[in-house]
């Protein structure tokens, strides 16, 4: 069996929604999510001119590797209605695989742990509130020392559906 860390988000339509239905689909067909944290509001980060996105992160027992994890993701977000025209634009949905186990890959197809992890406080927060002792693989480092590290300033708000 093998951990995942994967961070759900989105910034089109009813993002609640969306997050819902990706925690259902990923559960349906990844294996069992075993934690979820609270969902988080942030600032579009990179191209910044865009709606706010929800964040949230899912701890995810699963028997697939991290390829077959990975495509089934992508097929989520494809059944979800992603669709890929702007690198970091607006979304309907984004699932990202941040950790699994200690494994570290580096190929065209995947790269775990995320490569920009540790620089992005609206995947370190919500990842903190579920896994804030497991160690990042590459650093060497809680996931709670990564956020009290982190330069990233955009804040990031805890929400509710009432929001």
């Amino acid at each position: 069996m093998n951990t995942a860390f994967l961070l759900t988000g989105g910034n089109l339509g009813d993002r609640f929604k969306h997050l819902q239905q990706a925690f259902e689909l990923i559960q349906q067909t990844c294996g069992t999510i075993s934690q979820q944290s609270s969902i988080y509001k942030t600032a579009a980060w990179g191209i910044t001119n865009q709606p706010d996105f929800y964040n949230q992160a899912l701890e995810l027992q699963t028997e697939f590797s991290p390829e077959k994890l990975m495509r089934q993701l992508l097929l989520i977000e494809e059944t979800m209605g992603r669709k890929r025209e702007v690198k970091m634009g607006p979304r309907i949905v984004d699932i990202d695989i941040l950790l699994m186990n200690d494994i570290i890959i580096n190929s065209s197809f995947i790269t775990i742990p995320h490569p920009l992890l540790s620089e992005r406080r609206f995947a370190l927060t919500p990842l903190e509130e579920i896994a804030a002792d497991v160690i990042h693989p590459v650093f060497n480092t809680s996931i709670k020392e990564l956020l009290a590290e982190c330069k990233d300033n955009l804040p990031v708000y805890k929400i509710s559906p009432d929001n």
